[in-house]
Protein backbone atom coordinates (compact mmCIF):
# COMPACT_ATOMS: atom_id res chain seq x y z
CA UNK A 1 0.00 0.00 0.00
CA UNK A 2 1.32 3.42 -0.90
CA UNK A 3 2.08 5.95 1.82
CA UNK A 4 -0.31 8.39 0.18
CA UNK A 5 -3.11 5.87 0.70
CA UNK A 6 -2.28 5.70 4.41
CA UNK A 7 -2.57 9.49 4.61
CA UNK A 8 -6.04 9.23 3.07
CA UNK A 9 -7.04 6.67 5.70
CA UNK A 10 -5.66 8.78 8.52
CA UNK A 11 -7.50 11.89 7.32
CA UNK A 12 -10.75 9.92 7.00
CA UNK A 13 -10.38 8.62 10.56
CA UNK A 14 -9.63 12.06 11.98
CA UNK A 15 -12.63 13.55 10.20
CA UNK A 16 -14.99 10.83 11.48
CA UNK A 17 -13.80 10.57 15.06
CA UNK A 18 -12.04 7.20 14.62
CA UNK A 19 -8.97 6.53 16.76
CA UNK A 20 -6.50 3.92 15.56
CA UNK A 21 -5.05 1.71 18.29
CA UNK A 22 -1.49 0.36 18.20
CA UNK A 23 -0.96 -2.51 15.79
CA UNK A 24 -3.92 -1.57 13.58
CA UNK A 25 -1.89 0.50 11.13
CA UNK A 26 0.33 -2.48 10.29
CA UNK A 27 -2.71 -4.70 9.84
CA UNK A 28 -4.32 -2.19 7.48
CA UNK A 29 -1.17 -1.88 5.40
CA UNK A 30 -1.27 -5.65 4.79
CA UNK A 31 -4.76 -5.51 3.28
CA UNK A 32 -5.71 -5.09 -0.37
CA UNK A 33 -8.73 -2.87 0.44
CA UNK A 34 -8.23 -1.32 3.90
CA UNK A 35 -10.91 1.33 3.36
CA UNK A 36 -13.58 -1.39 3.43
CA UNK A 37 -12.77 -1.90 7.10
CA UNK A 38 -12.31 1.76 7.96
CA UNK A 39 -15.59 2.89 6.39
CA UNK A 40 -17.55 0.36 8.50
CA UNK A 41 -15.97 1.57 11.75
CA UNK A 42 -17.98 3.56 14.26
CA UNK A 43 -16.55 6.66 16.02
CA UNK A 44 -14.15 5.56 18.73
CA UNK A 45 -11.28 3.08 18.64
CA UNK A 46 -10.51 0.90 15.63
CA UNK A 47 -9.22 -2.29 17.24
CA UNK A 48 -7.63 -5.50 15.96
CA UNK A 49 -10.82 -7.40 16.84
CA UNK A 50 -12.65 -5.43 14.13
CA UNK A 51 -10.76 -7.35 11.45
CA UNK A 52 -12.30 -10.73 12.23
CA UNK A 53 -10.18 -13.56 10.88
CA UNK A 54 -6.43 -13.07 10.48
CA UNK A 55 -5.41 -11.34 7.29
CA UNK A 56 -4.22 -13.73 4.64
CA UNK A 57 -0.91 -12.56 3.23
CA UNK A 58 -0.39 -15.22 0.53
CA UNK A 59 -3.21 -16.80 -1.49
CA UNK A 60 -1.34 -20.06 -1.65
CA UNK A 61 1.78 -21.40 -0.06
CA UNK A 62 4.47 -22.04 -2.66
CA UNK A 63 4.68 -25.69 -3.50
CA UNK A 64 8.45 -25.83 -3.16
CA UNK A 65 8.30 -24.78 0.50
CA UNK A 66 8.28 -27.89 2.62
CA UNK A 67 6.47 -26.19 5.49
CA UNK A 68 3.21 -24.41 6.31
CA UNK A 69 3.28 -20.70 6.76
CA UNK A 70 1.86 -19.91 10.19
CA UNK A 71 -1.18 -17.65 10.33
CA UNK A 72 -0.59 -14.11 11.42
CA UNK A 73 -1.20 -13.38 15.11
CA UNK A 74 -1.27 -10.12 17.01
CA UNK A 75 2.21 -9.30 18.24
CA UNK A 76 2.76 -8.71 21.94
CA UNK A 77 3.21 -5.06 22.88
CA UNK A 78 6.78 -3.99 23.59
CA UNK A 79 7.16 -2.14 26.92
CA UNK A 80 8.45 1.42 26.53
CA UNK A 81 10.47 2.01 29.69
CA UNK A 82 12.97 4.46 28.27
CA UNK A 83 13.30 5.98 24.82
CA UNK A 84 16.45 4.70 23.18
CA UNK A 85 19.46 6.94 23.63
CA UNK A 86 17.80 9.27 26.14
CA UNK A 87 20.12 9.95 29.04
CA UNK A 88 19.28 13.51 30.07
CA UNK A 89 17.33 12.71 33.21
CA UNK A 90 17.80 10.62 36.35
CA UNK A 91 14.80 9.01 38.02
CA UNK A 92 16.32 9.87 41.39
CA UNK A 93 15.37 13.49 40.54
CA UNK A 94 11.72 12.46 40.05
CA UNK A 95 10.99 10.15 42.97
CA UNK A 96 7.31 10.75 43.66
CA UNK A 97 4.41 9.11 41.84
CA UNK A 98 1.58 11.39 40.73
CA UNK A 99 -0.97 8.90 42.05
CA UNK A 100 0.33 9.53 45.58
CA UNK A 101 -0.24 13.31 45.40
CA UNK A 102 -3.44 15.25 45.78
CA UNK A 103 -4.39 17.99 43.33
CA UNK A 104 -3.36 21.53 44.31
CA UNK A 105 -4.22 24.21 41.72
CA UNK A 106 -4.76 27.84 42.68
CA UNK A 107 -5.58 30.38 39.95
CA UNK A 108 -4.34 33.87 40.85
CA UNK A 109 -5.51 35.76 37.79
CA UNK A 110 -7.55 34.98 34.69
CA UNK A 111 -9.34 37.42 32.37
CA UNK A 112 -12.28 35.00 31.94
CA UNK A 113 -15.39 36.76 33.19
CA UNK A 114 -13.35 39.80 34.23
CA UNK A 115 -13.07 41.76 30.97
CA UNK A 116 -14.68 45.18 31.41
CA UNK A 117 -13.32 47.21 28.49
CA UNK A 118 -15.63 48.99 26.07
CA UNK A 119 -12.81 49.78 23.64
CA UNK A 120 -13.07 53.52 24.20
CA UNK A 121 -10.22 56.02 24.21
CA UNK A 122 -10.59 56.34 27.99
CA UNK A 123 -9.94 52.59 28.31
CA UNK A 124 -6.78 52.85 26.19
CA UNK A 125 -5.56 55.84 28.19
CA UNK A 126 -6.29 54.05 31.47
CA UNK A 127 -4.46 50.93 30.28
CA UNK A 128 -1.26 52.81 29.45
CA UNK A 129 -1.40 54.90 32.65
CA UNK A 130 -1.75 51.71 34.66
CA UNK A 131 1.20 50.13 32.80
CA UNK A 132 3.36 53.19 33.46
CA UNK A 133 2.43 53.31 37.15
CA UNK A 134 3.13 49.62 37.79
CA UNK A 135 6.43 49.34 35.92
CA UNK A 136 7.66 52.74 37.15
CA UNK A 137 7.55 51.44 40.73
CA UNK A 138 9.54 48.35 39.66
CA UNK A 139 12.24 50.50 38.03
CA UNK A 140 12.54 52.77 41.08
CA UNK A 141 13.07 49.71 43.30
CA UNK A 142 16.07 48.65 41.18
CA UNK A 143 17.86 51.87 42.19
CA UNK A 144 18.43 55.02 40.12
CA UNK A 145 21.47 57.38 40.15
CA UNK A 146 19.21 60.36 40.93
CA UNK A 147 15.66 61.10 41.96
CA UNK A 148 13.10 60.42 39.23
CA UNK A 149 11.25 63.51 37.99
CA UNK A 150 8.29 64.14 35.72
CA UNK A 151 9.30 64.93 32.15
CA UNK A 152 7.57 68.34 32.18
CA UNK A 153 9.53 69.37 35.27
CA UNK A 154 12.83 68.21 33.76
CA UNK A 155 12.20 70.27 30.65
CA UNK A 156 11.39 73.35 32.69
CA UNK A 157 14.67 72.87 34.58
CA UNK A 158 16.75 71.60 31.66
CA UNK A 159 19.43 74.32 32.10
CA UNK A 160 20.22 72.67 35.44
CA UNK A 161 20.79 69.34 33.70
CA UNK A 162 22.93 70.59 30.78
CA UNK A 163 26.37 69.02 30.63
CA UNK A 164 27.63 66.22 32.87
CA UNK A 165 27.58 67.82 36.31
CA UNK A 166 23.97 67.03 37.24
CA UNK A 167 22.28 63.80 36.24
CA UNK A 168 18.57 63.79 35.47
CA UNK A 169 16.32 60.70 35.63
CA UNK A 170 12.93 60.08 34.07
CA UNK A 171 10.66 57.09 33.47
CA UNK A 172 8.18 56.89 30.61
CA UNK A 173 6.80 55.08 27.58
CA UNK A 174 8.91 54.64 24.45
CA UNK A 175 7.42 56.17 21.31
CA UNK A 176 8.66 56.00 17.69
CA UNK A 177 12.07 54.39 18.18
CA UNK A 178 14.33 54.78 15.12
CA UNK A 179 17.97 54.61 14.13
CA UNK A 180 19.88 57.60 12.77
CA UNK A 181 22.11 57.40 9.71
CA UNK A 182 25.10 57.24 12.07
CA UNK A 183 23.67 54.23 13.92
CA UNK A 184 22.46 56.06 17.08
CA UNK A 185 19.15 55.08 18.68
CA UNK A 186 16.63 57.88 19.05
CA UNK A 187 13.10 57.79 20.51
CA UNK A 188 10.52 59.91 22.32
CA UNK A 189 9.93 59.26 26.00
CA UNK A 190 6.43 60.10 27.30
CA UNK A 191 4.71 60.24 30.67
CA UNK A 192 1.45 61.84 31.83
CA UNK A 193 3.09 65.30 31.91
CA UNK A 194 4.88 65.54 28.57
CA UNK A 195 7.46 64.08 26.18
CA UNK A 196 11.14 64.52 25.35
CA UNK A 197 13.41 63.23 22.59
CA UNK A 198 16.15 60.90 23.80
CA UNK A 199 19.37 59.82 22.07
CA UNK A 200 21.40 56.72 22.89
CA UNK A 201 24.75 56.95 21.15
CA UNK A 202 26.37 54.16 19.20
CA UNK A 203 29.78 53.24 20.63
CA UNK A 204 31.88 50.88 18.53
CA UNK A 205 34.38 50.31 21.36
CA UNK A 206 31.70 49.55 23.97
CA UNK A 207 28.52 48.68 22.04
CA UNK A 208 25.24 48.99 23.91
CA UNK A 209 23.03 45.90 23.37
CA UNK A 210 19.92 48.10 23.06
CA UNK A 211 21.50 50.09 20.21
CA UNK A 212 22.47 46.80 18.56
CA UNK A 213 19.09 45.11 18.91
CA UNK A 214 16.65 48.01 18.89
CA UNK A 215 13.75 48.62 21.25
CA UNK A 216 10.01 48.02 20.98
CA UNK A 217 7.62 50.97 21.15
CA UNK A 218 5.38 51.33 24.23
CA UNK A 219 7.98 49.86 26.56
CA UNK A 220 8.29 51.51 29.97
CA UNK A 221 11.93 52.33 30.68
CA UNK A 222 14.00 54.64 32.84
CA UNK A 223 16.68 56.96 31.45
CA UNK A 224 19.43 58.92 33.13
CA UNK A 225 21.62 61.53 31.47
CA UNK A 226 21.61 65.21 30.55
CA UNK A 227 20.16 67.67 28.02
CA UNK A 228 21.95 69.11 25.00
CA UNK A 229 22.84 72.80 25.19
CA UNK A 230 19.80 73.84 23.15
CA UNK A 231 17.59 71.49 25.15
CA UNK A 232 16.26 69.66 22.10
CA UNK A 233 17.82 66.30 22.97
CA UNK A 234 18.27 64.27 26.12
CA UNK A 235 21.55 62.37 25.92
CA UNK A 236 21.18 58.99 27.63
CA UNK A 237 24.07 57.77 29.73
CA UNK A 238 22.20 54.72 31.12
CA UNK A 239 18.96 52.85 30.58
CA UNK A 240 17.09 51.37 33.54
CA UNK A 241 14.84 48.33 33.25
CA UNK A 242 12.48 46.60 35.70
CA UNK A 243 14.56 43.46 35.32
CA UNK A 244 14.23 40.34 37.47
CA UNK A 245 16.30 40.27 40.63
CA UNK A 246 18.26 37.11 41.34
CA UNK A 247 16.01 35.02 43.54
CA UNK A 248 15.34 31.56 44.87
CA UNK A 249 12.49 29.59 43.39
CA UNK A 250 9.71 28.17 45.51
CA UNK A 251 9.96 24.40 45.88
CA UNK A 252 6.87 22.26 46.33
CA UNK A 253 6.72 19.95 49.31
CA UNK A 254 5.35 17.24 47.05
CA UNK A 255 7.87 16.42 44.30
CA UNK A 256 5.38 15.71 41.53
CA UNK A 257 6.06 16.83 37.97
CA UNK A 258 4.36 19.16 35.52
CA UNK A 259 4.65 18.66 31.76
CA UNK A 260 4.33 21.26 29.01
CA UNK A 261 3.02 21.17 25.44
CA UNK A 262 1.68 23.77 23.04
CA UNK A 263 0.40 24.12 19.49
CA UNK A 264 -1.11 20.65 19.06
CA UNK A 265 -3.01 21.79 15.94
CA UNK A 266 -5.51 18.93 15.86
CA UNK A 267 -7.38 19.03 12.56
CA UNK A 268 -4.35 19.86 10.47
CA UNK A 269 -3.03 17.35 7.96
CA UNK A 270 0.36 17.78 9.59
CA UNK A 271 -0.83 16.94 13.11
CA UNK A 272 1.39 14.08 14.38
CA UNK A 273 -1.25 11.71 15.74
CA UNK A 274 0.94 8.59 15.86
CA UNK A 275 3.37 10.42 18.12
CA UNK A 276 0.51 11.39 20.43
CA UNK A 277 -0.35 7.69 20.86
CA UNK A 278 3.31 7.04 21.56
CA UNK A 279 3.39 9.72 24.25
CA UNK A 280 0.20 8.41 25.88
CA UNK A 281 1.70 4.91 26.04
CA UNK A 282 4.95 6.30 27.42
CA UNK A 283 3.12 8.14 30.22
CA UNK A 284 1.49 4.86 31.27
CA UNK A 285 4.62 2.71 31.08
CA UNK A 286 7.67 4.87 31.82
CA UNK A 287 8.55 5.62 35.46
CA UNK A 288 8.96 9.33 34.64
CA UNK A 289 5.45 9.36 33.15
CA UNK A 290 4.12 8.17 36.52
CA UNK A 291 5.46 11.33 38.17
CA UNK A 292 3.50 13.71 35.89
CA UNK A 293 0.53 15.15 37.80
CA UNK A 294 -0.21 18.13 35.50
CA UNK A 295 -0.07 18.80 31.76
CA UNK A 296 -0.09 22.47 30.68
CA UNK A 297 -1.41 23.03 27.14
CA UNK A 298 -0.41 26.60 26.16
CA UNK A 299 -2.75 27.33 23.28
CA UNK A 300 -3.52 26.35 19.68
CA UNK A 301 -4.77 22.89 20.61
CA UNK A 302 -6.66 22.85 17.29
CA UNK A 303 -5.73 24.28 13.90
CA UNK A 304 -8.97 26.24 13.70
CA UNK A 305 -10.91 27.35 10.62
CA UNK A 306 -10.36 30.50 8.56
CA UNK A 307 -7.21 31.51 10.42
CA UNK A 308 -5.25 32.21 7.23
CA UNK A 309 -6.00 32.17 3.46
CA UNK A 310 -6.60 28.75 1.90
CA UNK A 311 -6.34 27.00 5.26
CA UNK A 312 -9.10 24.60 4.24
CA UNK A 313 -6.68 22.91 1.82
CA UNK A 314 -4.44 21.92 4.75
CA UNK A 315 -7.18 20.61 7.05
CA UNK A 316 -7.98 16.96 7.72
CA UNK A 317 -10.97 18.02 9.89
CA UNK A 318 -12.78 21.00 8.41
CA UNK A 319 -15.34 21.49 11.20
CA UNK A 320 -14.11 23.49 14.19
CA UNK A 321 -16.21 21.68 16.79
CA UNK A 322 -15.15 18.31 15.39
CA UNK A 323 -11.52 19.39 15.87
CA UNK A 324 -12.16 20.07 19.56
CA UNK A 325 -14.14 16.83 19.94
CA UNK A 326 -11.29 14.84 18.41
CA UNK A 327 -8.81 16.46 20.75
CA UNK A 328 -11.05 15.60 23.70
CA UNK A 329 -10.81 11.93 22.69
CA UNK A 330 -7.02 12.25 22.46
CA UNK A 331 -6.93 13.70 25.99
CA UNK A 332 -8.82 10.62 27.21
CA UNK A 333 -5.90 8.46 26.07
CA UNK A 334 -3.71 10.01 28.78
CA UNK A 335 -3.50 8.34 32.21
CA UNK A 336 -6.28 9.29 34.61
CA UNK A 337 -3.79 10.70 37.13
CA UNK A 338 -2.79 13.50 34.71
CA UNK A 339 -4.74 16.76 35.11
CA UNK A 340 -4.76 19.05 32.07
CA UNK A 341 -4.80 22.86 32.20
CA UNK A 342 -5.71 24.35 28.81
CA UNK A 343 -5.48 27.94 27.68
CA UNK A 344 -6.26 29.32 24.19
CA UNK A 345 -4.01 30.68 21.46
CA UNK A 346 -4.45 32.62 18.24
CA UNK A 347 -5.84 29.53 16.40
CA UNK A 348 -8.47 28.80 19.04
CA UNK A 349 -12.16 29.77 19.07
CA UNK A 350 -11.89 32.90 21.24
CA UNK A 351 -11.39 36.60 20.57
CA UNK A 352 -7.95 37.31 19.05
CA UNK A 353 -7.29 40.30 21.34
CA UNK A 354 -5.17 39.54 24.40
CA UNK A 355 -5.79 38.81 27.19
CA UNK A 356 -8.04 36.04 25.88
CA UNK A 357 -10.81 34.35 27.89
CA UNK A 358 -11.11 30.59 28.26
CA UNK A 359 -12.85 28.47 25.62
CA UNK A 360 -16.64 28.59 25.58
CA UNK A 361 -18.76 26.10 27.61
CA UNK A 362 -20.06 24.56 24.36
CA UNK A 363 -16.51 23.40 23.68
CA UNK A 364 -15.66 22.52 27.27
CA UNK A 365 -18.54 20.04 27.59
CA UNK A 366 -16.63 17.38 25.61
CA UNK A 367 -13.81 17.38 28.17
CA UNK A 368 -14.06 15.48 31.45
CA UNK A 369 -10.99 16.35 33.52
CA UNK A 370 -9.54 19.42 31.78
CA UNK A 371 -9.34 22.80 33.54
CA UNK A 372 -9.91 25.73 31.17
CA UNK A 373 -8.26 29.10 31.80
CA UNK A 374 -7.57 32.29 29.86
CA UNK A 375 -4.45 33.45 28.05
CA UNK A 376 -2.31 34.45 29.85
CA UNK A 377 -2.97 32.87 33.22
CA UNK A 378 -1.17 33.05 36.57
CA UNK A 379 -1.63 30.05 38.83
CA UNK A 380 0.18 27.96 41.42
CA UNK A 381 0.75 24.21 41.57
CA UNK A 382 1.58 23.08 45.11
CA UNK A 383 2.78 26.61 45.90
CA UNK A 384 5.00 26.92 42.81
CA UNK A 385 3.89 29.97 40.82
CA UNK A 386 3.49 29.59 37.04
CA UNK A 387 2.83 32.14 34.32
CA UNK A 388 1.47 30.51 31.18
CA UNK A 389 1.20 32.54 27.97
CA UNK A 390 0.63 31.34 24.42
CA UNK A 391 3.33 33.69 23.09
CA UNK A 392 1.80 35.55 20.13
CA UNK A 393 3.87 38.64 20.98
CA UNK A 394 7.07 36.74 20.10
CA UNK A 395 6.20 37.79 16.53
CA UNK A 396 6.56 41.45 17.60
CA UNK A 397 9.88 40.83 19.31
CA UNK A 398 11.27 39.06 16.23
CA UNK A 399 10.02 41.85 13.92
CA UNK A 400 11.14 44.73 16.14
CA UNK A 401 14.45 43.56 17.60
CA UNK A 402 17.33 42.62 15.34
CA UNK A 403 18.94 40.12 17.72
CA UNK A 404 15.84 37.98 18.29
CA UNK A 405 14.93 35.18 15.88
CA UNK A 406 12.40 32.37 15.67
CA UNK A 407 15.29 29.97 16.03
CA UNK A 408 15.80 31.10 19.63
CA UNK A 409 12.39 32.13 21.04
CA UNK A 410 13.70 31.96 24.60
CA UNK A 411 15.52 35.25 23.87
CA UNK A 412 12.11 36.89 23.42
CA UNK A 413 11.01 35.39 26.73
CA UNK A 414 14.07 36.93 28.41
CA UNK A 415 13.03 40.30 26.98
CA UNK A 416 9.54 39.87 28.44
CA UNK A 417 11.12 39.27 31.83
CA UNK A 418 13.50 42.21 31.38
CA UNK A 419 10.67 44.56 30.38
CA UNK A 420 8.18 42.93 32.80
CA UNK A 421 5.51 42.87 30.11
CA UNK A 422 4.18 40.07 27.90
CA UNK A 423 3.19 42.18 24.88
CA UNK A 424 4.35 45.81 25.13
CA UNK A 425 3.77 46.94 21.54
CA UNK A 426 0.38 48.41 20.72
CA UNK A 427 -0.71 48.10 17.09
CA UNK A 428 1.87 45.46 16.14
CA UNK A 429 1.32 41.83 15.22
CA UNK A 430 -0.42 41.06 18.51
CA UNK A 431 -4.01 42.35 18.94
CA UNK A 432 -4.50 43.79 22.43
CA UNK A 433 -7.64 44.50 24.41
CA UNK A 434 -7.47 47.88 26.22
CA UNK A 435 -8.55 46.78 29.67
CA UNK A 436 -8.59 49.65 32.20
CA UNK A 437 -5.88 47.75 34.07
CA UNK A 438 -2.97 46.41 32.04
CA UNK A 439 -3.14 42.73 32.93
CA UNK A 440 -0.16 41.85 30.72
CA UNK A 441 2.29 43.48 33.13
CA UNK A 442 4.36 40.81 34.92
CA UNK A 443 3.73 42.14 38.42
CA UNK A 444 4.67 38.96 40.30
CA UNK A 445 7.81 37.05 39.34
CA UNK A 446 6.91 33.46 38.38
CA UNK A 447 8.91 30.40 39.31
CA UNK A 448 8.10 28.92 35.89
CA UNK A 449 7.30 30.96 32.77
CA UNK A 450 5.98 29.03 29.75
CA UNK A 451 5.11 30.06 26.19
CA UNK A 452 4.56 28.31 22.85
CA UNK A 453 3.37 29.66 19.49
CA UNK A 454 6.61 29.49 17.47
CA UNK A 455 6.95 25.67 17.34
CA UNK A 456 10.42 25.69 18.87
CA UNK A 457 11.67 24.22 22.14
CA UNK A 458 13.78 25.52 25.03
CA UNK A 459 14.03 24.95 28.75
CA UNK A 460 16.52 27.06 30.73
CA UNK A 461 16.99 28.69 34.13
CA UNK A 462 16.99 32.49 33.99
CA UNK A 463 17.65 34.37 37.23
CA UNK A 464 15.73 31.88 39.31
CA UNK A 465 12.86 31.45 36.84
CA UNK A 466 12.53 28.37 34.64
CA UNK A 467 11.76 29.48 31.08
CA UNK A 468 9.96 26.85 29.00
CA UNK A 469 9.20 27.29 25.31
CA UNK A 470 6.78 24.42 24.75
CA UNK A 471 7.17 22.15 21.75
CA UNK A 472 4.53 21.71 19.07
CA UNK A 473 2.78 18.52 17.96
CA UNK A 474 2.63 19.55 14.30
CA UNK A 475 5.03 18.72 11.51
CA UNK A 476 6.44 21.34 9.15
CA UNK A 477 3.69 23.25 7.35
CA UNK A 478 3.82 24.49 3.77
CA UNK A 479 4.27 28.06 5.03
CA UNK A 480 7.17 27.04 7.25
CA UNK A 481 8.70 25.10 4.38
CA UNK A 482 8.52 28.21 2.19
CA UNK A 483 10.36 30.20 4.87
CA UNK A 484 12.90 27.44 5.43
CA UNK A 485 11.82 27.09 9.08
CA UNK A 486 12.12 23.65 10.68
CA UNK A 487 9.98 23.19 13.80
CA UNK A 488 11.00 21.08 16.79
CA UNK A 489 7.95 18.87 17.26
CA UNK A 490 6.93 16.28 19.82
CA UNK A 491 9.21 17.17 22.73
CA UNK A 492 7.55 16.85 26.13
CA UNK A 493 9.14 19.12 28.75
CA UNK A 494 8.88 17.79 32.31
CA UNK A 495 9.70 19.85 35.43
CA UNK A 496 9.83 18.48 38.97
CA UNK A 497 7.96 20.95 41.20
CA UNK A 498 9.96 19.88 44.24
CA UNK A 499 13.48 20.20 42.84
CA UNK A 500 12.96 22.11 39.55
CA UNK A 501 14.95 19.41 37.76
CA UNK A 502 13.93 19.19 34.10
CA UNK A 503 13.76 16.58 31.36
CA UNK A 504 12.94 16.90 27.65
CA UNK A 505 11.44 13.73 26.15
CA UNK A 506 11.47 13.43 22.32
CA UNK A 507 8.74 11.43 20.58
CA UNK A 508 9.31 12.40 16.92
Amino acid sequence: MAQADWQDILQYCMANGILIKRGVKEKLLEMDNPMSIVEKAEPGFLKLEDFGAPVKVLDESPADLARVIAPLVESAPVPVFRIHGLADYDMDDFPMKATDASSDIEVHWDITGNSVTEGRMDDIRSCFNDRLKKIKQMIIKTGLPARCSDIARLQSERIRFTGYENIACAIGLVNEPRTTKNGHLIFDLEDHTGAMTCLLRKDDEDPNPVVTSGILPDNVIGVSGSFSRDGDLFYISDLHWPDLPNRQRVHAEQGVSVAFLSDIHVGSKTFLEDQWYKMAQWMREDPLGHTIKYLILSGDVVDGVGIYPNQDKELAITDLFHQYSHFARLIELLPDWVECILLPGNHDAVRPAEPQPALEPDIQQDYNTTKFVGNPCEFSLHGVRLLSYHGKSIDDFVAGMRTITYGSPVDAMKQMMLQRHLAPQWGGKTPLSPEPQDNLVISTIPDIFVTGHVHGHSCINHKGTTLVCSSTWQDQTSYQRMLGFQPQPCILTVVNLGTHKTASIPFA
